[in-house]
């Protein structure tokens, strides 16, 4: 009786994976992983471009983008700095040059009372950035990253 009850739950997960639609596949056809970083802290924003970073040593082809919302913005505007007074560009510039897309959420930007004339130029603006990586992962197959402290 355990043999089968194994067997029919190997059948039923089988055949659930199946029904998947295909918007649910992860990998891209032609193999590229797709990464979705998102950011709402500006306090986590160091380490984010360092997860970055260090996932394109390991997979130099994927596609990465870095979604932002909250104070998870910061980074992204024009002529913001560090802790340390460096501007972020220079790092985020370097990413942008590897591929890396940043998208900036327009209500946060609504709700600071900020014109989208702030942000970087490496950086979109996009109207929602929870719609956005909802949509990166449901319609693109992009894998989603969050960092938690």
């Amino acid at each position: 009786m355990h043999n089968r009850l194994r067997i029919l739950a190997a059948a039923l997960a089988i055949s659930g994976a199946l029904a998947l639609p295909a918007s649910a596949a992860p990998a891209a056809a032609d193999n590229v992983p797709k990464v979705v970083f998102q950011i709402n802290d500006a306090a986590n924003a160091s380490a984010i471009l360092r997860f970055v970073t260090n996932y394109l040593v390991a997979e130099p082809r994927a596609r990465v983008t870095v979604v932002g919302y909250a104070s998870g913005i910061d980074f992204m505007l024009a002529d913001a700095k560090d802790a340390r007074g460096d501007p972020w560009a220079i790092k985020v510039e370097a990413l942008a040059a590897q591929g890396v897309d940043f998208k900036v959420c327009n209500n946060t930007l609504k709700s600071r009372n900020l014109d989208t004339a702030v942000v970087a130029k490496e950086a979109t603006v996009v109207p929602s950035a929870v719609n956005e990586i909802i949509r990166l992962q449901t319609r693109e197959g992009y894998a989603y990253f969050q960092h938690v402290k």
